[in-house]
């Protein structure tokens, strides 16, 4: 059954809401997007910006139990979960840790396959401004060749459950010849072919931009509840109440609390990441990756330019809305000098630390909720940038037209 609807209100001002505003207005949805603190303020801003298929990978992974659950609980560590004895964050752990087995992570990417191949035709259908970048090269450097067995071996376990990744080993010659700013420390890399990557800001600025030149009224309210009335649906906020035909939750790590009401049991748990800029000396050609150390570095700039390097990592569970931890930031330091050369740590710049919305079993939370006309769009941990476009699509042709993407049933919101 179509669900027509006239007027959609979008809450969540980042890359998962904007992307689902612009392709409401495709099918010729009026828009309001609300967000508490305008576009851009949440983890779409300080995040490494990859659309990079090959990494868009399930969290709960088996090599988190396998590195041993103390190791989590030290400030260096880039899993990090801090001593506490709220509830609901204790039972979220528990559930995340049901899901790091080989059988869960298995069955998650065979999902992530499905959608990691229409990623970024997703992305090539928005027409804005600031265009994707080409990530040649991009590059996962490492210690050892043992470190990159690791990483090979996933690769071959994505294959064998549809997903697709090319890729070239490169020596500790040809890898400090594809990127001489690379430090000693590194013996062995890896080249990946097909990935791209963006500038979030630019990139998401842009997108905002090109919604409002479409039509739309991005309002800075915070939102307080929805609820069904008459066929359609209103929205509390502290600017007023709206009123619409539906309404699309894309609120982040605050998700759960506008969705619980609606049937939505999963808990949005903010897995924190943090990032920083340098000025390397000579700035990186394309994406640099770390795995071992889990640092994902991005040049801001064209290459030999005096721009930004944005160096981004870690993952800590911990409240949204906790201050950032300056040791957090020190530990992806440590982790980056000896990987990178011709770069002053100290002059560092634009620390940041933002919420990215985790769900138990990684999967995203994209659909209709048990009332009718309420939606949600969220739940995508790192890759919220990676699938944000995607995402906005299967919203905006439920919505419009009613299409029942067979990815909804994998990121039902009330499995």
């Amino acid at each position: 059954m179509t669900e027509r609807s006239d007027h959609v209100v979008v809450v969540g001002a980042g890359m998962v809401g904007l992307a689902t505003a612009w392709f409401l207005q495709e099918h010729g949805a009026r828009v309001t997007v609300v967000d508490r603190t305008g576009v851009l303020a949440g983890s779409s801003r300080g995040n490494a910006g990859w659309l990079a298929p090959a990494l868009t990978l399930p969290l709960p992974d088996p090599a988190i139990l396998a590195s041993g659950a103390l190791a989590t609980l030290k400030p260096s560590s880039p899993v990090y979960v801090p001593p506490t004895l709220n509830p609901r964050l204790l039972r979220w752990l528990l559930d995340f840790t049901r899901h790091c087995t080989p059988g869960r992570w298995r069955a998650a990417m065979e999902v992530f396959a499905v959608a990691n191949a229409r990623a970024l035709d997703a992305f090539d259908a928005l027409a804005i401004d600031e265009p994707t970048k080409q990530a040649d090269p991009f590059l996962a450097a490492f210690r050892s060749e043992k470190d990159r067995s690791v990483l090979v071996e996933e690769f071959e376990n994505v294959a064998t459950l549809g997903g697709v990744t090319e890729y070239e080993l490169l020596d500790e010659a040809q890898v400090h010849a594809a990127e001489p700013a690379l430090g000693d420390a590194v013996t062995s890399g890896l080249r990946l072919a097909g990935q791209r990557f963006i500038d979030p800001v630019r990139y998401v600025s842009s997108l905002a931009d090109a919604v409002q030149a479409r039509g739309a009224e991005v309002l800075t309210a915070s939102v307080t509840g929805t609820a069904a009335r008459g066929g359609g649906v209103v929205v509390s906020t502290s600017a007023g109440v709206l009123e619409a035909d539906a309404v699309v939750i894309a609120a982040g790590a605050w998700i759960s609390d506008l969705a619980r009401p609606h049937g939505v049991k999963a808990f949005v748990q903010a897995g924190r990441g943090y990032s920083f800029t340098v000025h390397p000396e000579s700035q990186p050609r394309g994406p640099v990756y770390f795995p071992t150390q889990r640092v994902a570095c991005t040049p801001l700039g064209p290459p030999g330019a005096e721009d930004a390097f944005r160096v981004a990592g870690m993952m800590e569970f911990r409240r949204p809305d906790a201050p950032l931890d300056p040791r957090r930031v020190s530990a992806i330091v440590e982790a980056g000098r000896p990987m990178l050369r011709g770069v002053d740590w100290d002059a560092r710049t634009d620390e940041w630390v933002g919420s990215r919305p985790c769900t138990a079993d990684g999967l995203p939370l994209v659909g209709p909720t048990r009332t009718p006309g309420v939606h949600v769009a969220g739940g995508h941990g790192m890759w919220g940038i990676a699938l944000g476009p995607l995402t906005g699509r299967l919203v905006a042709d439920r919505i419009m037209q009613g299409s029942t993407d067979p990815l909804l049933s994998a990121f039902d919101p009330l499995r």
